[in-house]
């Protein structure tokens, strides 16, 4: 059987060696070992790939070993579930929906919702349930908390916001706290808010990007998953960019998630510790 088996816990002397003896110790081989230290922080992070079958007390005593408060998962191949939200635009959602379809990522997309019914045909078409939640008449967070009942009706690892164009209330990011991942439309901290093509334009920038990251209570400010650029110059304007940066958004975005499916994403204060 194989498993992934993910350690974060305060830095101390020998934790790999701990980690790795206790392995052997369960019959466990270890396929595939990533570590990193953030020295600024004291913290330690390990995603170690395994085959064998570990017993019930593994991660007891796993934790036994390890400094008070680790983090510790075992994950065994599960599909990571997901729901994704989107407001009319197609191209993040369809690159899920199609790596989905073609199983390129291991996850499993649960539902969609959006705030218009403009991409239902689209959801449906892969097979996947859609429900549109209007935002006409309701204030930020009486909508958020319409939005937020449909998702916790299927209880996802991951909401992804596939070109979701609102801007969410603190409450909803409580909620579902260190797992939202949003694709904004720029090479962050560049270019926060809105219009972000028109803003490079402006500028007179020479790349454009797109970038992933965790949602936090400031926008477009939480912890950065992926990032991707491509060159533009004085010829193209803010509609060009925006067209060409849909390809870019699109791959971050598809990134982002298949990362988080693979349990290689790990949140570091305002940063993430990304494995490859």
């Amino acid at each position: 059987m194989n498993y992934i088996l993910t350690t974060q816990c305060a830095d101390g002397v020998g934790l790999i060696a701990k980690i790795t003896n206790l392995c052997f110790k369960h019959n466990l081989n270890i396929t595939r070992n990533n570590e990193f230290v953030d020295r600024e922080g004291s913290r330690f992070f390990m995603r170690t790939e395994l085959t064998g079958e570990p017993s019930e007390q593994f991660l007891s005593q796993l934790r036994g070993q390890l400094p008070e408060g680790a983090q510790v998962a075992l994950h065994h191949g599960e599909k990571t579930k997901v729901v994704l939200l989107a407001t009319k635009e197609a191209h993040c959602l369809g690159g899920v929906l199609l790596k989905q379809y073609e199983n390129a990522m291991n996850i499993e997309v649960l539902a969609v919702i959006a705030n218009y019914r403009d991409l239902e045909p689209l959801v449906k078409g892969f097979g996947i349930p859609f429900h549109c939640v209007p935002h006409t008449g309701l204030g930020r967070v009486e909508h958020d908390e319409k939005m937020a009942e449909v998702i916790e009706q299927y209880q996802p690892d991951i909401v992804g916001l596939a070109k979701y164009m609102r801007i969410l209330s603190p409450e909803f990011v409580a909620r579902f706290s260190n797992q939202i991942i949003n694709i904004h439309h720029s090479f962050l901290p560049a270019f926060i808010g809105a219009k972000p093509y028109h803003q490079a334009f402006e500028r007179g920038v020479k790349i454009i990007g797109a970038t992933a990251h965790f949602v936090n209570d400031e926008l477009d400010e939480g912890p950065i998953i992926v990032q991707d650029v491509t060159q533009v110059s004085h010829a193209n304007d803010a509609d060009t960019m925006a067209k060409m940066g849909r390809d870019i958004e699109k791959t971050v975005f598809c990134k982002a998630i298949q990362l988080a499916s693979e349990h290689k994403v790990f949140i570091n204060g305002n940063k993430t510790v990304v494995f490859s």
